[in-house]
């Protein structure tokens, strides 16, 4: 039904905008090895974009521009690049395939109109294709297959079609021999008819010409109601200007750019000069150099100048004077827009999915200044906030959250290219978290001679995977405005920890409900500390919980094998659904704690000889399954942290003094 309207101007919507280019963002996506990155040079090529074909084994991949992807043979970071076909600029992001990179996947993939999943004819849907399948799908990306690498020993592209249809999606449609120059195959016609009834009218009325059903198609491919695939061979340039083609009048989108500007930011990049890039994606209008741009930092609106505007495609770089909706970009004179970030008249913040289980501690030698390291982690910071990156001042030492063990090796490697330093990192260790299972209220008091500020929040369990949420129930004349935006803003300005093993604060609703200023005592960060003994306060007297990281695992293995994959689950304290059989397999589903199975597809390849699959997805936090024996490894010590006291300090005769926590709540002022 829905595309009616949509087909009676799609056919002559470029015919209207005259001289004026299409934009449309591509992202490419694919297991390792299945032949992404040969893909995108063939497609570069045959656009005269690049004049001769990189690849990926001679370390000369045009995508691949850095010296780190080029020695490991990966694809590590989102670049671009900018091709042309006959009037449409298709800017082609090639993201990493490997999963220890996919948050960077994930910031790219909230700026792609349509994504291109390159599944090997040989090895078919692996591990990561289902993780890309799953964020595409959460995002609603319109898809197109490519089954690459047909011309090698064992390549069966229909076996393959007939894994998307049973494993992706049902809504699949082959594109190979069913569009031509001259119309679509009846066959994809019906295809096409099983999903919209307008279009199963015309079918069984044998109406509509060629453009009416290429239209059609148009549209369904942008709803997400149909995926078409073809298959070919990158390497030996088979089906890729036939994919080219269909590429061309298959994707279809439309920007406004006469629109007031918006935009969103996907990436951040620091040049050679240590100058900061902030990459965009127009979604409206138009920006032009100097012209100012407006986001929200933190609770702040703030308004900063654009001095530099870049074309960015591969390594290389050129200033331009404006650019239009549609446009990927990059600019300078934004400070602190971080990926996620709306800009202009897009003031929302996307938030990620993906987000590391691990944690590890970096380690440097004496000779190097500590505060030469710590600014060199936090400009990697802000071009991947995944790591997450702590000073624990304490013990003067930096912690970073890490997706895995080849992340760690390509930051040793970043860390020594671009600072000229060498660091290693700690074992990787399982991120813990922490919350409460019953409601409290903390108090906070902060009266040294001279100052003063009481604060009362209310701490309550949240949602799974919520974080750290905030209510406020203070009424004016209780606290002024002011003042409760401290407490607001000293709440979110850095990450809480816990009592148990001092790992991060996580799905708690705090609400304040009251609080004391002084007109003439309060002073700036009075309300700081009374605000985080308030947090403290309440922690000690809840019910405190130890969360661990789990995986959803999909095992895929031959029948005989089915008894030591259940046993192994059980071993590894997770839980599984009942076994999906087949003839020849079983297909298990669970949940299962990422400490007891990080390590499980190597024992899985061992004693299946390398025939059974494995696909493993952050699942969340759940309760830790063995919290005892966790708390007592990492031996926290909450009363000796000097960053967070529970203890509230009063004033008599002249003098502070402090009150411990079960002691507090019966001096503060307000009750």
């Amino acid at each position: 039904m829905l595309y009616n309207k949509a087909l009676l101007s799609s056919g002559t919507i470029h015919r209207e905008q005259g001289e004026r280019m299409k934009q449309i963002t591509i992202g490419m996506f694919a297991h390792v090895d299945a032949g992404k990155t040969t893909l995108a040079e063939q497609m570069l090529y045959h656009t005269q974009t690049i004049r001769e074909r990189g690849r990926v084994d001679h370390r000369d991949a045009y995508l691949d521009s850095h010296e780190i992807e080029r020695a490991r043979g990966i694809t590590v970071f989102a670049d671009q690049a900018v091709m042309t076909y006959k009037d449409t600029v298709f800017y082609l992001i090639d993201t990493p395939g490997h999963v220890d990179f996919s948050p960077e996947m994930e910031r790219a993939v909230r700026v792609m109109d349509y994504a291109i999943v390159v599944i090997s004819a040989v090895e078919g849907i692996q591990g990561h294709t289902e993780t890309v399948w799953q964020l595409l799908r959460r995002h609603r990306v319109p898809v197109f297959f490519f089954i690459n690498k047909t011309d090698r020993s064992g390549a069966d592209p229909e076996q393959v079609l007939e894994e998307i249809r049973s494993q992706l999606t049902a809504d699949v449609c082959s594109l190979d021999g069913s569009y031509t120059d001259g119309g679509l195959a009846p066959a994809l016609q019906e295809s096409m008819a099983e999903r919209d009834e307008e279009l199963l009218e015309a079918f069984l009325d044998g109406a509509g010409n060629a453009d009416y059903w290429l239209d059609a198609l148009r549209v369904l491919i942008r709803g997400c109601r149909l995926y078409p695939c073809v298959s070919g061979s990158a390497l030996q340039d088979t089906g890729v200007t036939g994919f080219l083609e269909q590429l061309y009048q298959l994707a279809d989108i439309s920007y406004d750019a006469s629109a007031p500007f918006s935009g969103r930011v996907y990436k951040i990049r620091h040049d050679k000069s240590g100058v900061r890039l902030t990459y965009i994606k127009a979604l409206s209008g138009t920006l032009k150099v100097r012209d100012e741009l407006t986001y929200r930092s933190g609770s702040e609106l703030r308004a900063e100048k654009i001095t530099r505007l870049l074309s960015v495609s591969g390594s290389r770089v050129q200033p331009v004077d404006q650019v239009a909706a549609g446009s990927l970009f990059a600019v300078t004179g934004l400070t602190e827009a971080g990926a996620g970030q709306g800009l202009g008249a897009c003031e929302d913040h996307t938030e990620y999915e993906l987000v590391p289980t691990l944690t590890s501690k970096v380690i440097f030698g004496p000779e190097l200044n500590v505060k030469e390291v710590l600014g060199a982690f936090r400009m990697l910071n802000a071009e991947d906030p995944s790591l997450a990156v702590v000073w624990e001042e304490q013990v003067q030492e930096i912690h970073i959250h890490v997706m895995g063990v080849i992340q760690l090796e390509v930051l040793e490697l970043l860390v020594k290219e671009r600072f000229g330093f060498t660091v290693s990192f700690g074992r990787p260790e399982i991120l813990y978290k922490e919350t409460i299972r019953s409601a409290v209220t903390g108090y906070g008091h902060f009266e040294p001679l001279r100052h003063y500020a009481e604060v009362h929040l209310r701490l309550e369990p949240g949602e799974r995977g919520s974080g750290l949420t905030y209510r406020n129930e203070c009424r004016p004349e209780q606290l002024s405005v002011g003042n409760q935006n401290l407490v607001h803003s000293h709440l979110y300005e850095r990450a809480h920890h816990g009592l148990l093993t001092g790992s991060p604060l996580t799905d708690i609703r705090v609400t304040l409900l009251t609080g004391a200023g002084h007109d003439e005592h309060t002073h700036g960060g009075d309300f700081r500390e009374a605000t985080f003994r308030a947090l403290r306060q309440g922690l000690e007297k809840a019910e405190n919980v130890l969360l661990e990281p789990v995986y959803d695992c999909k095992v895929k293995v031959e029948l005989d094998f089915m008894g030591r994959v259940l046993s192994d689950l059980q071993r590894a304290s997770g839980r599984f659904e009942p076994p999906e059989l087949t003839r020849t397999h079983a297909v298990i589903k669970g949940r299962v704690p990422v400490a007891t199975f990080m390590d499980y597809s190597a024992e899985l390849a061992s004693f299946t000889q390398g025939r059974g699959s494995l696909h493993l997805s952050f699942g969340g936090y759940e309760r830790c399954h063995n919290e005892a024996e966790v708390i007592g490894r990492l031996g926290y010590d909450k009363d000796a942290d000097p960053l967070y006291t529970s203890t509230s300090i009063f004033c008599a005769k002249g003098s502070g003094y402090s009150v411990p926590w079960h002691e507090a709540e019966a001096k503060m002022h307000l009750l």
